[in-house]
């Protein structure tokens, strides 16, 4: 087994290796794993003068950007747990976040996108003083201590602890130590905070990196949040522990990351398929150079001679839980004939089973069951649960995913456990589906619920589906192509078309059920 490390331990590797090389651009501003390791170390020191001690939790609520690399990684230089909030957050969510991560020290942006960040703690926490100085009590968030503004904090600095302190800090901070919690949620259920220490986290993002084509020499261009899993570890720390660098935005607009991947000759675009959609349907497009990008970057971005067809290369799968993909093959190279469809082979250390969901026991290649996981990068554990509530009693930690492995140690994903649905008693796997419906010419992304049928006990599927610009797709259409490709009793039978902008999303970036069932209670038609 590789020896596992730490963000401060590998803060001071970068620095030592290559001060000088980029390791993070954001819009205008650019940060090198020099400016890292100086920035990071000041920030610590002001953060120790604040209160915080190793263990402490760290909350972060501000957009993408230097303030924030530099904020979280101060954060865990001084072996605190950095805690991930997302901007998106309405009053009600964050005072449930804070209260479930234990968060000690809370610091925040003022506002972002029009939301005042200032007015929301105060809606969850009415007068809560915000960077006064001292340590503050309140039965409300009983363990919060202090708020105070990312600017303040970065710009700020504390002549009471003395520099040398850092370095002692740095070498306080063993792998075994948590690192962050990172909040999760399903599509139903309220979110989860998932615990990561310092090796598990580096460890799983460090085997993901050859699959992902991400080398040193590398520019990764990731626009999602930091405070989601994908911008956090498949962005900020796959290219700090990779050596690479980052290229990302606070807010993404097309024409602008057009003319920010061409100037900075990025290499590797990696986000969500609609950011890429995007970019491909935008009028400067076609005029734009992206010959740096490589293979391994999302397709729609790439030249129509180097795109493949759907399920030809692998899927990355994972999930927060496991920091990240767990699963996949090279994303660069074909699956071998035979394999197509698949999420490819687990990455070592991981071990993966698929196990009959009521008895437990494993069930045989090619068949479906749950899937589960163990190994030493998986997470910790989950804020406020026993372990024996998270893991099985030889350490498996049962995800709900559904899937099968065939003979060879491949892996297929089939839905989610809460979301198979009984069709005329048959089961039936919404993402199956969905992945079927993404197949019909015309159609970018498409989102499958149950609904109830006309009889109280019946069940049928809805879907809406997101269109490219240039199709016109009717429910009739849609209904006509899906029987096309799927059993009678799948093809779903309520149909909306929707602008991607209109499909409902929790605030953790995942698709709300109940609100989509809403909509396509109210304005489906029948195919």
């Amino acid at each position: 087994m590789p020896e596992r490390q730490t963000v401060p331990g590998l803060i001071r590797r970068r620095s030592a290796e290559a001060a000088d090389a980029r390791f993070l651009v954001t819009d205008d501003a650019v940060l090198t794993y020099g400016d890292l390791d100086a920035a990071t170390a000041r920030v610590a020191r002001t953060l120790v003068a604040a209160g915080v001690a190793k263990g402490a939790r760290v909350g972060l609520l501000a957009p993408n950007g230097i303030d924030w690399a530099v904020l979280a990684f101060a954060a865990m230089r001084t072996g605190a747990v950095l805690v991930p909030l997302s901007t998106l957050l309405r009053s009600p969510e964050l005072h449930a976040q804070l209260f479930g991560a234990g968060v000690e020290h809370l610091v925040l942006a003022r506002q972002f996108r029009g939301r005042d960040y200032v007015a929301d703690l105060h809606t969850a926490v009415d007068g809560y003083p915000i960077g006064t100085g001292g340590r503050h009590f309140d039965a409300r968030l009983p363990r919060l201590r202090t708020v105070a503004f990312t600017d303040d904090v970065v710009r700020g600095g504390d002549g009471s602890v003395p520099p040398d302190l850092v370095s002692a800090l740095d070498a306080s901070v063993r792998p075994a130590d948590d690192m962050v919690v990172m909040f999760t949620s399903g599509s139903r259920g309220a979110p989860k905070g998932v615990i990561h220490t310092h090796g598990g986290a580096l460890g799983a993002v460090e085997a993901s990196l050859e699959p992902r084509c991400l080398g040193r020499e590398d520019r990764l261009y990731i626009p999602m949040p930091f405070f989601w899993m994908g911008g956090f570890g498949g962005g900020l720390l796959s290219a700090f522990v990779a050596g690479a660098t980052l290229i990302t935005e606070a807010q993404p607009e097309p024409a602008r990351t057009l003319r920010l991947i061409e100037r900075e000759r990025v290499t590797l675009f990696r986000g969500w398929p609609d950011q890429a959609a995007a970019l491909a349907t935008h009028p400067d497009f076609p005029a734009a150079d992206l010959s740096s990008l490589h293979a391994g970057s999302l397709d729609a971005v790439l030249p129509p001679a180097e795109q493949r067809p759907p399920g030809t290369r692998s899927n990355l799968f994972g999930m927060t839980e496991s920091f990240g993909p767990y699963c996949a093959d090279r994303l660069d190279t074909d699956l071998p004939e035979g394999k197509r469809g698949s999420c490819g082979r687990p990455f070592p250390p991981m071990e993966v089973r698929v196990v009959d969901a009521e008895s437990g026991l494993p069930v045989p290649a090619g068949e479906i069951g749950e899937i589960q996981l163990r190994g030493p990068n998986l997470m910790r554990g989950i804020c406020g649960r026993l372990r024996a509530e998270v893991f099985t009693a030889d350490g498996f930690y049962p995800t709900g995913d559904l899937g099968s492995r065939d003979a060879d140690g491949y892996l297929y994903f089939v839905g989610r456990r809460d979301d198979m649905v009984k069709v005329k008693g048959a089961s039936v796997y919404p993402s199956e589906v969905e992945a079927a419906l993404r197949t019909i010419p015309g159609v970018r992304r498409a989102f499958v619920v149950d609904l109830p049928g006309d009889d109280a006990a019946a069940v049928v599927l809805g879907a809406a589906i997101v269109c490219d610009p240039s199709a016109v797709l009717t429910a009739a259409d849609l209904d006509r192509e899906a029987r096309a490709r799927l059993s009678a009793f799948k093809v779903p039978t309520r149909w909306i078309v929707v602008d991607a902008d209109a499909v409902p999303m929790t605030a953790t970036g995942k698709l709300d059920k109940a609100r989509l069932q809403s909509l396509l209670h109210e304005g489906s038609e029948p195919g």
